[in-house]
């Protein structure tokens, strides 16, 4: 059976799908699986290798919700408390519509970051230009003297036009950046340092944080761009405000801004299966993690989680909940639970089961949702069930 997982992973690395691939599942704590194939540099020749750095991007937000999750057991937030109580700048927002303000109905309310409806758009044709214009500052200033810091970006943020009314619909966008700056104010410390102090130094996460020291930059894997003729180059760009520095930024993104290994991400990982406790050490209840893992959305808002990619899908708490195997075409089983991230890594739960699966990857410009089904279908039927 691993024989054709190994010749599965082999092929989508010949075939282009992928130019470096690193698979690790695990099953009751225990690897059961574990692959490498490719480049993690393919223009240096460089082998995808077990201690590799990866730039998680959205696979960031799951860490992110965990960080709340804490808050929230240990008293320091409600997640039915208004955004504004942490973060004054959200008491007077406005709602953009058909290129026109209306005024807000309602504030936004902690839950409503967690389950992206919040009304924070990402900047594109649904959010209001000044919005757009926000963002491009950000990034213009992002590794420079005057970089906005996490609080201060979520503040610009908070006087800016939300894409519809608080809790009226789901759209993805910046509300787990919000959420980093909400943690800042309750907990009294840096985002990362929280991270680091609550959930990394814990899990002996070593190789995770908003930046890449110099001694470790040789591990990093390098972004590859898919052109056209499925030709691997470096991609030479920034996505939103997250750069690749070699020193803590300014601002520590929770929606997209952490590096991570396979090692360190599967110790997250272990953590939530183990219903918050990893080797000994509790980072949240059992009754945390069971709400964390449970969809959230309305039947209305559940109207507009449309992408088709995650059809079968339900939202709650920064990742996806499997409500129907049949709709999205595996056979993997109801309630299992991630999310992914722009640069191709990917994570799934199945919590009923404790297995893991985790695929580290770093590209952009190329659809691999055919390839990662294929992948995730050949993984339950040769490794799982």
């Amino acid at each position: 059976m691993q024989k054709k997982m190994d010749e599965l992973v082999e092929r989508l690395c010949a075939q282009g799908e992928y130019v470096g691939l690193s698979v690790l599942v695990m099953r009751g704590g225990e690897p059961i699986y574990r692959k490498l194939c490719g480049y993690a540099d393919a223009e240096r020749g460089i082998p995808m290798g077990e201690k590799t750095i990866f730039q998680l991007y959205s696979m960031t937000k799951p860490i992110t919700a965990v960080a709340v999750m804490k808050l929230w057991e240990d008293g320091l937030i409600d997640l039915m408390d208004p955004v504004s109580r942490y973060l004054p700048a959200f008491t007077e927002q406005k709602v953009w519509r058909n290129g026109a303000l209306e005024e807000r109905v309602g504030e936004i309310e902690l839950h409503d970051l967690l389950n992206m409806t919040s009304g924070i758009p990402y900047p594109g044709d649904q959010a209001a230009p000044s919005f757009n214009r926000l963002f491009e500052e950000a990034e213009a200033a992002a590794d420079g003297p005057g970089a906005l810091g996490t609080v201060e970006l979520a503040n610009r943020i908070g006087r800016e036009p939300l894409s519809f009314q608080p809790g009226e619909r789901w759209m993805y966008g910046a509300s787990a950046d919000v959420l980093g700056a909400v943690v800042e104010v309750a907990s009294g410390m840096r985002f990362g340092d929280y991270l680091r102090r609550e959930l990394f130094e814990p899990l002996g996460m070593e190789d995770t944080g908003f930046f890449v020291p110099e001694e470790k930059a040789h591990r990093l894997a390098v972004i590859h761009r898919i052109l056209p003729d499925g030709t691997p180059v470096p991609y030479r760009g920034n996505h939103l405000v997250v750069f690749p520095g070699r020193e803590e930024p300014a601002f520590q993104s929770g929606g997209a801004g952490l590096f991570s290994t396979v090692d360190d991400y599967a110790a997250f990982q272990q953590m939530l299966l183990g219903e918050g406790t990893y080797r000994g050490r509790r980072i949240l209840h059992p009754s945390t993690v069971r709400f964390l893992r449970t969809a959230q959305l309305t039947d209305r808002q559940k109207e507009t989680f449309g992408w088709p990619a995650l059809r079968g899908y339900s939202y709650g708490n920064l990742m996806r909940v499997l409500e129907s195997p049949a709709l999205q075409c595996v056979t993997g089983p109801v309630g299992e639970f991630g999310w992914d991230g722009w640069t191709c890594p990917y994570m799934e739960l199945h919590p009923d089961q404790h297995v893991s699966i985790l695929m580290m990857a770093s590209q952009i410009d190329r659809e691999i949702t055919c390839s990662r089904r294929i992948l995730r279908n050949c993984i339950y039927r040769n490794l799982l069930y």
